[in-house]
């Protein structure tokens, strides 16, 4: 299977939502950057606002594309410390990196919300998207987080993911919904036809087209079931991740032949 665009993506994964059209209860979460364009789709056809959720991962020194954990916005921290330790990577570049990531939530915080205030979760059904998932760490972090803001119900949707990631994310929200889980996943990109870069300006340019006038000028800047935890300002709390394999980063990652409800 593969999805022509993010676009595509997005419109496939809104049909498994039909029945929270017009409920006035729910907002969708993109994670930028490629991760909002999916979800902007998923938004438009639900009548759901939509919003940014930020999660950075930690790269390995001299391999950044290698996730050795993830920060969210919130300070919640998700390490892989098999990983780090199977790589040797020593404390204080955790910290230093950490803390570098945390700088750039921030900034494209910034960037993407302007003035507007942070959304409202306590008694909402998240939906948050990706436009795929790898090793999960990021999203990993950000269901953590979001547990903590007291969703009503908290539902990870994504087009393309490893069956083991998937299994472990179900645990962590109250449905997951995956569009394909390949038997052999090598990249997100690779389940895409078309996977160029998101940029900021579009990013800004689709919650513009959700939120109003009240979102940053794009000239403004660039740069199934189970419970969790996770939310701004806070230190980090260090959680382990189960899987220490590595796995392909960017925008999103992938993986079932047929959509379904994983």
């Amino acid at each position: 299977m593969q999805f022509r665009d993010r676009r595509e993506a997005g419109q496939l994964l809104a049909k498994e939502f039909a029945s929270l059209r017009d409920q006035k209860d729910v907002i969708v979460l993109g994670i930028p950057r490629g991760g909002v364009v999916v979800a902007a789709e998923v938004a438009k056809k639900l009548g759901a606002p939509l919003d940014v959720y930020i999660t950075r991962k930690i790269g390995a020194p001299y391999n950044p594309e290698l996730a050795i954990g993830a920060v969210a916005s919130d300070g919640t921290l998700v390490l892989d410390y098999n990983l780090i330790e199977r790589i040797g990577v020593p404390e204080d570049y955790v910290q230093r990196e950490t803390e570098r990531q945390r700088q750039e939530i921030q900034r494209r915080l910034a960037t993407y919300r302007g003035s507007r205030p942070e959304p409202q979760l306590e008694g909402k059904t998240v939906i948050l998207v990706d436009d795929g998932v790898a090793t999960g760490a990021t999203i990993l972090a950000s269901l953590r987080a979001i547990k903590q803001r007291k969703p009503a119900r908290l539902i990870l949707a994504v087009p393309v993911g490893p069956a083991d990631t998937i299994q472990l994310l179900s645990r962590e929200a109250d449905q997951v919904v995956c569009l394909y889980t390949p038997e052999i996943f090598w990249a997100v990109g690779a389940f895409y036809a078309i996977f160029d870069q998101t940029s900021d300006e579009e990013v800004i340019r689709l919650l513009q087209a959700h939120q109003g006038s009240t979102a940053p000028s794009a000239s403004g800047g660039s740069c199934s079931s189970a419970d969790a935890s996770g939310g701004a300002g806070s230190p980090p709390r260090a959680s382990g991740v189960g899987s220490s394999s590595a796995g392909a980063s960017g925008d999103g990652s992938a993986g079932g032949d047929s959509p379904s409800s994983c």
